[in-house]
């Protein structure tokens, strides 16, 4: 396991770019529509993890609804898993609260994500990469 990436929501991706590529110099990867989500989210690869930047492209979902009562900011720690069915079944086992309890279709591979209640405070996303 490792952690992916870090999501930070923000209003504008290209406005946010000029921070995390133009000044701080992070290489932008990608930047990719997620309409299952309804966001548009941009990758910065630093290490072997990534920034993610999420913007919300409705206003209608978690995203946008955390954005407008958090603000800006970090929203959620991804952890990249080897199978991540036996890691849901795992977590259900142990009575975590899950956002996800199946696998759904993500930026760049299988996600899901454990509830906040269930982390003591923060969003977790797993992600598992298909061969």
């Amino acid at each position: 396991m490792k952690i992916d990436h870090i999501g930070i929501v923000v209003r504008d991706i290209q406005e946010a770019l000029n921070v995390y590529e133009a000044a701080l110099g992070l290489p932008l990867r990608e930047v990719v529509d997620v309409p299952d989500d309804k966001v548009e989210v941009a990758f910065l690869p630093i290490g072997e993890s990534n920034v993610e930047l999420v913007q919300p492209t409705s206003d209608d979902t978690g995203t946008a609804r955390f954005l407008e009562k958090r603000g800006e900011g970090v929203h959620h720690i991804c952890i990249e898993v080897e199978d991540l069915d036996q890691t849901l079944g795992r977590l259900k086992a142990s009575g975590v609260r899950l956002i996800d309890e199946v696998p759904r279709r993500g930026a760049r591979g299988r996600v899901a994500f454990v509830h906040p209640k269930g982390a003591h405070g923060v969003l977790i996303e797993l992600v598992e990469y298909g061969g």
